[in-house]
């Protein structure tokens, strides 16, 4: 993967648009996540790198997030460390001022260890706005790898609000999946054939300053994450979630801090109890 090309790419795409004055709330995004393991018997820790873009244009959006990670791995039982490479792209359009339709592909353009190197998802969703307040909407996805795919459906509800000064929005998900051919491989053999999981996300925002806290509940595996932003596509089956942020704008920037604790289970082997804490960093740049 050219590394150069794909941040040219990322800067000419926002020349080419921002020429048109009616494009409204479009960034350059980049982040770097640092996790460390604990209790696991495959990973010590790992490091990521992403870069983005996120163009309005008219009543259409294109997203699109290109990520390279790293983890030092225990050898044995690995024989050696792993690398990955996943690109994510959207597009959205919107129907009229309640209605929003969006596309979504995920590649995961290598992976040196695991059986779901370039693996590919697909996704459409629907987003309704009840009122200024409520919105709604549904996605369905479908991961095809070579051994097993996964049929997620995603229902998310948004709540807007507003204290005085301070913005806010509570945000509860609920996620469906289901696994086919899960028990022709050692990889997923572990796993359940199904699913069921709900989160919850609470937002808010004073001037300049915004926080967040959300946490997951239920167990999960092999899911699409983050609105088809994040997927999990090793063999670890996550019973919790917590995650905390902050950040802030200053001018064009946006500046975000995020904590994260997950809790999983490594299926192959069946280690329970793995620790991940995880810190994100992210900045954008609007335009």
């Amino acid at each position: 993967m050219n590394y150069k090309f794909l941040i040219l790419l990322v800067l000419l795409s926002s020349k080419i648009f921002a020429t048109d004055t009616e494009i409204v709330h479009s960034s350059l995004s980049s982040y770097m996540e640092l996790k460390e393991y604990a209790y696991s018997k495959q990973k010590k820790d790992a490091g990521s790198l992403g870069v983005g873009a996120d163009i309005h244009y008219n009543a259409s959006t294109y997203k699109f997030i290109y990520e390279a990670a790293k983890a030092n791995t225990y050898k044995p039982p690995l024989k050696e460390d792993l690398k990955i490479q996943k690109l994510f792209l959207q597009y959205g359009y919107s129907l009229n001022q309640n209605l929003y339709l969006h596309l979504n592909y995920i590649n995961i353009l290598d992976d040196n260890i695991a059986i779901t190197s370039h693996g590919e998802a697909y996704a459409v969703g629907l987003g309704f706005k009840i009122n200024d307040e409520l919105t709604v909407d549904v996605t369905e996805y479908y991961t095809d790898y070579n051994d097993f795919n996964v049929l997620q459906s995603d229902l998310k509800l948004n709540y807007k609000l507003k204290l005085n000064t301070i913005g806010i929005k509570f945000t509860s998900i609920t996620k469906y999946l289901l696994l086919n051919d899960k028990n022709k491989n050692a990889f997923t053999k572990n796993a359940k054939e199904s699913y069921l999981t709900s989160g919850i996300k609470v937002h808010a925002h004073y001037n300049s300053y915004h926080m967040g806290i959300g946490a997951y509940f239920g167990k999960r595996a092999f899911a699409v994450m983050n609105d088809g932003c994040k997927i999990q596509h090793h063999a670890m089956e996550f019973d919790r979630t917590y995650a905390v942020g902050i950040g802030k704008n200053i001018s064009n920037f946006v500046l975000r801090y995020q904590y994260i604790y997950q809790r999983a289970t490594e299926l192959p082997i069946k280690n329970k109890n793995v620790t991940i804490n995880i810190s994100r960093f992210t900045l954008n740049y609007k335009f």
